[in-house]
């Protein structure tokens, strides 16, 4: 996943401006070295005029640079008024990127010839099924990707995808509980349980959000670097080799006030403290950050 805030007067200086051109291209030769194919952008709508305004330029950038890009749409946290936001949020995406007129359009992320579209819940007020109906209109029909394990509207969605989440044992003081419960329940739960519907996987570094405003003093630790190996690869429990997830999603590219970012190299124990990412698992494309 990526966060396209950065420049903004609410986050943190991270070094540079998700509205710099050059930044953005060398973010996705980067990426492309380390086996990434596409950045999933955060996205607000018309909420956050900044981070629409860097999404316009990834995508741009990426239709120019062999490089995929898609969109999660950060739905309203209001309850009111949330399923409406929705809807003309998605239309207005669709109308303004998704086009055959639109700049870059070419380079967003599809599946099966359908553009993905993923989810991350706020408030929880959105009534999908209303929101899918009117998605259901689009030519081709999106698919929507939600979070986490399925719930109220499950026939809404495509598909779903792993969070980092430290399990039901929750947080623990020195971030022993890195995912791999929380994992293990995920993946087997959508195997078992829903088995016609799209799995996305998920991989993190570590977690830490002492920096964000929003922090609630979570951590993951990234133990040495074992962290990042092990969410990669936990898929194989579950998927045989020859037929992993269709998607594996890095959590994150460079969320910086979460400590998940990854574009400066995943921790490790050595000198330095930093090191290369491993490539992503044969057959997968990671999405998100």
């Amino acid at each position: 996943m990526y966060e396209a805030w950065f420049g903004h007067p609410k986050h943190i200086s991270v070094g540079y401006s998700s509205h710099d051109s050059a930044e953005i291209k060398n973010q996705i030769a980067q990426a492309k070295v380390m086996g990434i194919s596409a950045f999933v952008v955060d996205w607000y709508g018309d909420r956050e005029p900044f981070i629409d305004r860097s999404y316009a330029l990834m995508q741009m950038i990426a239709s120019g640079n062999n490089f995929h890009v898609a969109m999660m749409y950060d739905e309203a946290d209001e309850e009111e008024g949330a399923t409406d936001q929705a809807i003309a949020d998605l239309t207005m995406f669709q109308d303004t990127y998704l086009s055959s007129k639109s700049s870059g359009h070419q380079a967003y992320l599809t599946y099966e010839g359908r553009p993905v579209i993923f989810i991350f819940p706020k408030g929880g007020y959105t009534n999908w099924d209303l929101v899918r109906a009117r998605l259901n209109k689009w030519n081709p029909q999106p698919l929507l990707i939600y979070e986490n394990l399925p719930g109220k509207y499950a026939d809404a969605f495509d598909g779903f995808y792993a969070w980092i989440s430290p399990g039901e044992k929750g947080w623990a003081p020195d971030g022993s509980n890195w995912g791999d419960q929380y994992l293990s329940d995920f993946y087997l739960t959508m195997g078992t349980k829903y088995s016609d519907k799209i799995v996305v996987g998920g991989a993190w570094a570590g977690f830490d959000d002492v920096k964000a405003s929003w922090g609630l003093n979570r951590h993951i630790s990234a133990r040495c670097g074992q962290t990042y190996t092990d969410t990669l690869n936990f898929w194989h429990r579950y998927f045989p080799p020859d037929d992993p997830p269709p998607f594996i999603m890095i959590e994150t590219w460079n969320d910086h006030e979460e400590g998940t970012a990854i574009e400066d190299g995943i921790p490790t124990c050595g000198i330095g403290g930093l090191g290369p990412p491993s490539s992503p698992a044969s057959g997968q494309s990671p999405a998100k950050n």
